[in-house]
């Protein structure tokens, strides 16, 4: 069966695009009439951007990102120093940069966990508290990027550095989300949640 290339299946969709949304949010779709589409969202500090194909599914078009992007992820690093001391916990860039606004719990022996979030110099226990950490768990949340659990051992001495790869962070994952048209544009249906976008030209 010969399938007709996307542009020739429906051209009422090819366009630009605005995120009906605001004041603060930003982004726009742009369906080109070569079956190619792309995407971009700003909103505070996450930016999001796609490119790939699109094709039609009955009244519908749908976008798939190529090529499949590699998410972000937390791998354990070695100590570093900030400012001559080894922070409880440092989340970092590749480079040793420090990253800000991390979520993290901290488990211990006994007691209470500790619920907080890393500055650029990390985060260190308290002088007061004299309880040592035996576990941390560590949860980005601009992008959404989590990890397992870290129990820590006696070699850590209650510290931990944690250093974020961003591999193809930014880039969305779109599998065949699909978007349907409205009277002045199309409504795209992600799991995150649906994002309405108006026609350029058409306001």
């Amino acid at each position: 069966m010969i399938t007709a290339p996307a542009a020739a299946q429906d051209s009422s969709f090819i366009g630009e695009y605005r995120l009906a949304e605001g004041p603060d949010v930003g982004g726009g779709l742009l369906i080109r009439d070569d079956g190619r589409f792309q995407y971009m969202l700003a909103a505070g500090a996450l930016d999001e951007r796609a490119e790939g194909r699109w094709e039609m599914r009955g009244d519908r078009i749908c976008l798939t990102t190529e090529s499949k992007p590699v998410p972000p992820a937390f791998e354990k690093g070695p100590l570093i120093e900030v400012e001559g001391a080894i922070p409880t916990l440092l989340v970092t860039w590749p480079n040793g940069e420090g990253v800000p606004g991390v979520d993290f719990t901290i488990g211990f022996a006994s007691g209470d966990p500790v619920d907080d979030y890393t500055q650029y110099y990390g985060w260190t226990m308290p002088e007061d508290d004299k309880r040592v950490p035996r576990w941390i768990e560590v949860r980005e949340p601009i992008y959404g990027v989590t990890a397992p659990r870290y129990e820590l051992t006696e070699t850590d001495g209650g510290k931990l550095r944690v250093i974020i790869v961003p591999n193809d962070m930014g880039i969305v994952d779109f599998e065949g989300a699909c978007a349907e048209k409205t009277e002045r544009g199309l409504t795209l249906h992600r799991t995150e949640g649906d994002m309405r976008f108006i026609r350029l030209g058409r306001e």
